[in-house]
């Protein structure tokens, strides 16, 4: 079944309008114009050709036109427009806001908005409060990033302590060692791990405890190295 549609319409707040009317033409006409907009409340603008000089309201325009013609504003215009408004209750409440945005140079009110909440403030609190909260979230990258740098460094740190031999020998450098009668060999890495029987120490002293297997050692002094003239050192003199 086929809907009806909803014939209500929003009742209209303009109800009649006269724009760019020669100010010759109320002058001469005044009694017509006025008739035919009497008991009609209007907001009103004055012109000097293309560029807008005044905003006002009008409960009696015949009144106001007159006043216009007469005032400060007299040879400042010379056309105007009229737009008419049913009665209602926030009439001033739209000629102070068509005064705010159009900013005539004829008006010396700026225009009150008396119950409107001014949001200046509100959006002041807003931005101040992403941009604080913009501010946190950089210094925490930055500071999460240093964290890590200083976790990276002691990390650093802590492997080269753990690897001794580090910088004091060559790259892929091998050591030996001669225990029982049986001769050992054993690569010293980049990093200054030892790699022997394809497992990686730390220290001389790890790499030497897994051939003895029991009692105790002292890898500085089971490890020798190979000087440049062939000749087998204990790796203790690279502490010297």
């Amino acid at each position: 079944m086929e809907k009806k549609k909803d014939k209500r319409t929003s009742r209209t707040i303009i109800v009649g309008h006269l724009e760019k009317v020669s100010s010759k033409v109320f002058d001469r006409y005044r009694k017509q114009i006025t008739d035919m907009i009497r008991g009609n409340y209007g907001v009103y603008a004055l012109y000097r050709r293309d560029k807008l000089h005044y905003i006002g309201l009008a409960t009696d325009f015949r009144r106001r036109i007159n006043q216009h013609l007469r005032d400060r504003h007299k040879g400042k215009w010379n056309y105007f427009s009229l737009y008419l408004i049913r009665k209602i209750d926030n009439l001033r409440e739209i000629e102070a806001l068509l005064v705010r945005m159009a900013k005539p140079g004829g008006n010396k009110q700026k225009g009150t908005l008396k119950r409107s909440k001014n949001l200046r403030p509100r959006l002041k609190r807003l931005l101040t409060e992403d941009t604080k909260r913009l501010i946190e979230e950089i210094l925490g990258i930055e500071k999460t990033v240093t964290k890590k740098r200083n976790i990276k460094s002691i990390k650093a740190k802590s492997a080269k302590e753990k690897r001794p031999l580090k910088g004091l020998l060559r790259d892929w450098q091998r050591i030996y060692a001669t225990y029982k009668g049986k001769e050992y060999k054993a690569k010293v890495l980049p990093s200054g791990a030892i790699k022997y029987n394809g497992k990686l120490y730390n220290t001389p002293t790890g790499a030497a405890q897994v051939i003895i297997e029991k009692g105790a050692v002292n890898g500085w002094n089971f490890w020798k190295y190979k000087d440049k003239a062939g000749n087998l050192i204990r790796i203790k003199n690279l502490r010297k």
